[in-house]
């Protein structure tokens, strides 16, 4: 199977790591410092200047999207290898960060949520007896 964008994912992926090894130097970190985030806004961003220019084909759009969906997961996958024990045990304030961080994303959520108006969702939905995707 061909999946398209792997080029342009290679591209983004490179230079993220680059930028987060050059940032984390900047810091006075031994470590790469949103290599893999930084990657993944570089591929945002050059979708989002590609599509409209019509230079990425519809095959390279899709492969595109499907790596960007993927990324999530591996980001997720790779903070879960943080050390979660040694930082709660370096004090309470990692424990701090993580609720303020839950309950900031909360907060956004319900903002976003109260956004929408009930014409947008009827149009996205004009059947309300099913739910989507059915």
């Amino acid at each position: 199977m061909i999946i398209y964008g792997t080029a342009l994912l290679a591209c983004c992926h490179l230079l993220g790591i680059f930028l987060g090894d050059l940032l984390g130097t900047l810091l006075g970190v031994k470590a790469n410092v949103g290599g893999v985030g930084i990657a993944m806004l570089l591929l945002i961003f050059a979708r989002m200047v590609m599509v409209p220019r019509k230079l990425l084909p519809e095959a390279t759009e899709a492969g595109v999207g499907y790596w960007g969906a993927m990324y999530i997961p591996v980001v997720v996958a790779m903070a879960a290898q943080q050390n979660v024990v040694a930082a709660l045990h370096g004090g309470p304030v990692a424990l701090l960060a993580a609720l303020a961080a839950v309950v900031v994303c909360g907060c956004c959520i319900a903002a976003i949520n109260r956004t929408e108006s009930a014409e947008s969702i009827a149009a996205i939905n004009p059947d309300q007896s099913q739910p989507l995707g059915i």
